[in-house]
């Protein structure tokens, strides 16, 4: 038996990840924005747990981000007033449910074509200058560019001396100095040829794969990004937002 959306419990078991609410909009809302500000406004979504469910949030956004009127009295006709909406194009891709994450982008081949692409997961956001990583792309000439972060610690860090008296406490240092996958992609239609059949993993094979052949470039960010893996993330992200502090918003 497979579970999904274990690590977000209640919320995910009523609607996929990517409608999870932050300021009353859905986190994949929050994601676009980001890209639209840069004027990236055609988005391809990968669709598998629940994505009829986006497909309804889609259907039915144009409606409700602007003011209407039902008039009765003439056949039911509906005026829209006041739109509010962004100049997004939206495809919406049934990539199936038990699909790996490779195996959804290489479902999608058909609709990028042989245009340069960007890629980036359902649940995270950032303070990236997307315009900045398309060029850092554009110059290094690789098939893919990969937006690499170093996260903080999630516990605080003592400093202390042989005697055990601390020195020095700080309460979310960085982490090991590692870097991680922090999504954001941008990338040539030749990464397609290292994507397999639907049980391919983006994260494995194929950018390993990438990676030996020298063509997986890392683009450092230094700034604010956040996944939303668990409760607490939502949280946090949901406190940003309220207090006018969200990093991410454009």
């Amino acid at each position: 038996m497979k579970v999904y959306g274990t690590r977000i419990g209640e919320e995910t078991h009523l609607r996929p990840k990517p409608l999870i609410e932050i300021g009353e909009r859905p986190i994949i809302s929050h994601i676009m924005s980001i890209y639209s500000h840069y004027g990236y406004n055609d988005f391809i979504i990968c669709l598998g747990y629940k994505g009829y469910m986006i497909k309804d949030y889609f259907a039915h956004y144009f409606l409700h981000q602007s003011d209407v009127t039902f008039d009765f009295r003439n056949d039911n006709e509906m005026i829209l007033h006041n739109r509010r909406t962004e100049p997004w194009r939206v495809t919406l891709v049934d990539t199936g449910k038990d699909t790996g994450t490779g195996g959804r982008v290489k479902r999608i081949q058909p609709y990028v074509g042989q245009e340069t692409f960007m890629l980036t997961y359902g649940d995270g956001v950032a303070d990236i200058d997307i315009r900045a990583l398309v060029a850092y792309h554009q110059v290094h000439g690789k098939l893919t560019t990969i937006t690499a972060t170093q996260p903080p610690g999630r516990f605080g860090s003592l400093d202390l001396t042989s005697g055990h008296e601390v020195r020095g406490f700080q309460e979310k240092p960085n982490g090991d100095g590692g870097w991680i996958n922090a999504g954001f992609f941008v990338m040539e239609p030749g990464v397609f040829d290292y994507l397999g059949d639907d049980t391919s993993i983006l994260e494995k094979e194929p950018l390993e794969s990438l990676a030996r052949a020298g063509e997986l470039v890392a683009y450092p960010l230094a700034g604010f990004w956040q996944p939303m893996d668990t409760l607490r993330d939502k949280n946090y992200l949901e406190t940003l937002w309220k207090k006018g502090e969200a990093p991410w918003r454009r």
